[in-house]
């Protein structure tokens, strides 16, 4: 491996988070008062030193990226980002201890939602945008967003092709994967921007409505309200949230392919987007019907309102909330923890499993049943009208083993280090779900402010481990070895 080509690239990313920073700054400078100026201002000229360095020191030369540099770039770039994007909340204090601090840039960064503090709204807004800021750069991909105005066609397509995953990829087999990750760039901006309008026209005022549109649609779940969407008390809000929450837990390919382009792969015949979305659609109905019967709820409008929000936000990992879900009925949880292990559709910024390996993974079972009822026959396995390898049913199979094996074992530890079994084993999920709340101590209104130390250190590298979709930290720990 090249190490300077590495370097050059992870200075690349560093300048990226420092630019991001300024923006930041600017904001706290138009802000009377706001103290968070000075520690924005001085992690944006440190953060931009560090990521100068090796563009001025290190010559980058003609040099075609290979697997392992670009994996490594991958990986190293998400983890300085998330070191110096703690940098602000340091320098500021007051709940942001070193831990707290990085902890809240992990969950930032990897679009998790889950939060350290037990006062936002006492955070200046500057530092407060920078929060925000974090989770939508992540939202889309560190490497994909800095790739988008760099030059040099093989390079980028190897940075997008190590960052987004195959299954991703997969309905446009065939595609450069720069051209495909330049699609998901400019819908999640595009997506960012209507969101952003419309939350505007409810009601919402221009940082509310620029904050939560630009949470929403990385499916991060990050408010500047202590107590998230409920704050607003706003419906309409509520039902432009839930559907920028919808579109951003499906494929944003096929949606530039329907909106822009007018493909015939649209939403409307791709397979994995409608099972998606009758499964949210049966879980909305399912827990309307229970928190009817049994929640205490008098009103089918109400029970459906929550129950849609709350559907809609689990199950693209956002984490929003208008309601305290840990005092619903049991089977309102449980629906909620499945869609928390799910979750939404490759190619989106939802986090979990992803409905595409789920279908996949239960077709390449009806598949193995057939077989054995039948040996002779021949019975391909199909999604979204084209046949898998019997490589891709065993690539989801095996993401899916060690996505399970990895919640089991960090369920463990939560619950060695005295967390309750219900908080340790949802802790686990919503972690490297990357989805934020999970239900005891760490539910939808609550936070992770209490959790012990080291819980919050194999907390974060869940994050990261979910966010990066296993495989690549893998690789370089094979590499390494190497």
């Amino acid at each position: 491996m090249n190490t300077r080509i590495i370097l050059w690239y992870i200075g690349v990313s560093l300048l990226l988070v420092a630019a991001l920073m300024a923006v930041s700054c600017i904001i706290a400078g138009f802000t009377p008062g706001d103290e968070s100026l000075h520690p924005l201002l001085y992690s944006t000229f440190f953060t931009g030193l560090v990521g100068f360095f090796p563009l001025v020191f290190v010559r980058k030369g003609r040099h075609r990226l290979n697997f392992k540099e670009g994996n490594c770039i991958v990986v190293g770039s998400w983890f300085f980002a998330c070191l110096f994007g703690m940098l602000p909340f340091l320098m500021y204090g007051r709940e942001f201890t070193f831990v707290n601090a990085l902890f809240e840039s992990v969950s930032g960064f990897t679009t998790t939602g889950a939060s350290i503090l037990n006062d936002i709204e006492g955070l200046p807004r500057g530092l407060q945008f920078w929060r925000i800021s974090t989770a939508w750069v992540g939202g889309v991909g560190i490497v994909t967003l800095f790739s988008f105005i760099m030059r040099g066609r093989n390079d980028k397509s190897t940075l997008s092709g190590a960052e987004i995953s195959s299954v991703a990829r997969k309905p446009f087999e065939g595609e450069k994967s720069t051209f495909f990750a330049n699609r998901l760039l400019v819908t999640y901006i595009a997506l960012t921007l209507l969101t952003f309008v419309s939350l505007k026209l409810t009601g919402m005022g221009w940082f509310d409505s620029a904050t939560n549109a630009m949470s929403a649609c990385s499916t991060c779940g990050f408010c500047i309200r202590n107590t998230s969407i409920a704050f607003y008390n706003n419906p309409a809000a509520e039902v432009v949230l839930t559907f920028a929450m919808l579109a951003s837990g499906i494929h944003f390919g096929v949606i530039f392919l329907t909106f822009v382009r007018g493909s015939q792969k649209t939403l409307f015949n791709s397979e994995p987007i409608r099972v998606f979305l009758l499964l949210v659609a049966g879980a909305t109905c399912v827990v309307t019907a229970d928190l009817l019967f049994r929640g205490g709820y008098h009103s089918v409008p109400q029970a459906l309102r929550d129950a849609s929000f709350q559907v809609a936000s689990i199950s693209t990992t956002t984490g929003f909330a208008t309601q305290d879900t840990t005092l619903w009925p049991p089977l309102s949880m449980a629906i909620l923890l499945v869609c928390s292990l799910i979750c939404g559709c490759s190619g989106s910024t939802s986090g979990g499993i992803k409905l595409d390996r789920a279908l996949l993974a239960a077709k390449g079972v009806y598949n193995r049943v057939g077989v054995a009822i039948n040996p002779d026959t021949i019975q391909p396995i199909r999604v979204d009208g084209s046949t898998c390898s019997i490589e891709q049913v065993y690539d989801a199979f095996g993401y899916i083993f060690c996505y399970l094996v990895i919640v089991v074992i960090a369920a463990a530890v939560n619950i060695a280090f005295g967390m309750d079994f219900v908080t340790g084993f949802t802790a686990s999920i919503a972690c490297i779900g990357n989805v934020g709340p999970g239900f005891g101590d760490v539910g939808s209104m609550a936070n992770y402010a209490a959790i012990p130390t080291v819980l919050k250190y194999t907390g974060m590298l869940e994050m990261l481990i979910g966010r990066l979709e296993i495989f690549p930290l893998l690789y370089l720990i094979r590499a390494l070895r190497k």
